[in-house]
């Protein structure tokens, strides 16, 4: 069966024209997406699919099935980076179901490549009190590093419960998808407890009336700053971050909802996370609008930015990362149609706006990602973000400011971008929601800038330099594969991840909530 056949695409995506009134609240929520909005037969998904694949199978090492992070170079010899994580093989995994799905890889090849990742997970050394795997790992060995090797600088071994929860999400989806790999996959996701990151009573929040997940922790005391501590239950001492993971457009909810999920972490923990930071932080990015809901027993400040006549609850960033990587896995936008169903269309939007009319790219999409001219960075919409120092979408780092209301006067809201920096990934996870638009904005890059290699898009391209990052890192292009698994195989990743539990759990957690997005009525 082609491709073409298969295509399923979503309802939730912004149509180009109307909009139906929410009572209340002074905004308008964008319909669903019509037959218009969305990809005529012919678009070449399937040939940036069977690309992208080539680049997964070539960071990959042969003897390990481990997923190196990145390689420079082409895929028929790769420069692999020598280190992997967690995430990073979380996402090969779920990359091959969705080869399989789509046919680009046979079925014995595909489950036996499952099958050796997870053979080389099992003989991980790994941190057993929790079950959780270390972060950094050297993709041809499996050793933990102790040292980078770029640099020799010293690595002090830390578990992160986020990459431990794109991990969690690929063994979720195989385990789920694959029958003849999930007794494999089972035996690793039983180990893993979320609840050894989860502080009931996180210091310096307030009364939150549930608790938030921890960034991670060290088995020893590290060079930098943390807190003892002992894992939650036990007497194993640990070292925690001082951090939390706060807010609610994160990446880091993928983690909440396992955690959730699976009886680890109370529900009302999904509550306690912030839509937006609290009106006391007058540092963020601007004032925000919103009314107080009540949710579980919790009050729930359902606060958003207001940018170009759209309400958006932000992230920390404004990056297409944070709003729409955990919807991959969970379909936010259909089980919560008053919250995720308007946040992440608009977000989309925000992102198209600001990139096509704001700063006048000419295309759009902004997301972490490699830096053009060398290193990595963080991209985004920063008029959508909370952090006030930004995710910025250009090179010279070109920071809107509004002001705060009364509070902090506005030092540059109308400002002049520059060369402006797009990330594939953020169109493909974009196509979930507007996938005419998003599929336009991916054809105009191949075509007008040097960006596309023999692995698929490259990590980022400058538009006004025309500096490519002539890099592929196994996230990003495990995020393209998720999302075209999703678009054009019958959400191959959502249905293997939110299956039994994660529906019975998470679907009821989030209907209820309402967001203060929307459109500003004028």
């Amino acid at each position: 069966m082609t491709m073409l056949s298969r295509r399923h695409l979503l309802a939730g995506g912004l149509a180009a024209t109307g909009t139906a009134a929410l009572a209340g609240g002074g905004v308008v929520t964008p319909p669903p997406a019509t037959a218009r909005s969305r990809p005529r037969p012919g678009y070449p998904l399937r040939r940036w699919a069977g690309d992208t694949w080539r680049s997964m199978v070539a960071m990959t090492d042969e003897g390990t099935g481990l997923t190196a992070d990145n390689i420079e170079g082409p895929v028929t010899d790769p420069l692999r980076s020598g280190y992997t994580s967690p995430t990073n093989i979380g996402g090969y995994l779920w990359s091959t179901v969705v080869a399989l799905e789509l046919g680009l890889v046979g079925r014995p090849e595909g489950v036996h490549r499952i099958a050796q990742t997870l053979e080389s997970l099992a003989g991980l050394r790994h941190h057993a009190p929790s079950g959780m795997f270390y972060n950094w790992y050297d993709e041809a060995t499996g050793e933990v590093l102790t040292r980078w090797p770029t640099d020799g600088n010293r690595v002090d071994p830390f578990l992160s419960s986020v990459d431990n929860g794109w991990l969690a999400a690929g063994l979720m989806v195989v385990r789920r998808a694959e029958p003849a790999v999930a007794a494999q996959a089972g035996r690793l996701l039983r180990r893993m407890d979320f609840g050894a990151f989860y502080d009931p009573r996180p210091a310096d929040h307030g009364d939150l009336g549930s608790g938030l997940l921890r960034g991670g922790f060290w088995d020893a005391e590290p060079a930098g700053a943390s807190v003892p501590g002992t894992l939650p239950g036990t007497e194993h001492p640990v070292w925690f971050t001082p951090n939390y993971y706060d807010t609610t457009v994160s990446e880091t909810r993928i983690a909440s909802y396992i955690a959730i999920a699976r009886g680890q972490v109370p529900p009302e923990h999904y509550y306690a996370t912030w839509r937006v930071l609290p009106l006391d932080r007058d540092w963020q990015e601007q004032r925000p609008v919103g009314r107080t809901r009540r949710y579980r027993g919790l009050d729930v400040f359902e606060g958003a930015y207001t940018y170009r006549g759209l309400r958006v609850v932000p992230g920390w960033g404004g990056s297409m990362f944070e709003a729409l990587m955990p919807d991959v896995f969970v379909p936010e936008a259909r089980w919560a149609p008053r919250s995720w169903g308007v946040n992440h269309p608009l977000t989309v939007r925000a992102h198209r706006e600001h990139g096509l009319e704001e700063a006048g790219y000419g295309y759009w999409g902004f997301s972490p990602a490699s830096q053009p001219g060398g290193g990595y960075r963080e991209y985004g919409v920063d008029a959508i973000g909370m952090n006030p120092d930004g995710y910025f979408s250009d090179v010279e780092r070109t920071n809107a400011d509004v002001g705060f209301g009364t509070t902090r006067p506005a030092t540059n809201p109308t400002p002049d971008y520059g060369d402006g920096v797009v990330t594939p990934h953020a169109s493909f996870l974009a196509m979930q929601h507007e996938p005419r638009q998003a599929l336009a904005n991916l054809q105009k890059m191949e075509r007008e800038l040097d960006v596309y290699g023999d692995g698929g898009f490259y990590d980022a391209v400058a538009v006004g330099s025309g500096t490519v990052a002539r890099r592929y890192l196994s996230l990003d292009q495990a995020m393209v594969l998720g999302a075209i698994g999703n678009v054009a195989g019958h959400d191959v990743v959502r249905r293997a991840f939110s299956r039994g539990a994660v529906e019975r759990t998470v679907r009821p957690l989030i209907a209820p909530e309402r967001f203060g997005a929307g459109l500003v009525e004028r």
